[in-house]
């Protein structure tokens, strides 16, 4: 593997690392706020447990599409 190969399967791993966190935090974000929060706050917590869960599907897509869809033919 070239330099430019481990850094881009670095970047990958990291991109996807961050996404499972932010995946995670909104999943528990998205249970606290509809089993326990009441009101104002429950709203407030799924609406940012979805905007989490959507930075982690971009997040994702953006990794595997790097992966699939790279120039092989660059140096």
């Amino acid at each position: 593997m070239a330099a430019t190969d481990r850094e881009r399967a670095a970047t990958r791993r990291r991109r996807l690392l961050w996404a499972g966190i932010l995946a995670v935090a909104g999943l528990v974000l998205l249970a606290v706020g509809v089993t326990v929060a009441h009101g104002t706050a429950a709203w407030l917590e799924v609406s940012v447990a979805i905007v989490l869960l959507l930075a982690s599907y971009g997040l994702q897509y953006v990794a595997r599409r790097e992966t699939l869809y790279r120039d092989h033919e660059r140096p």
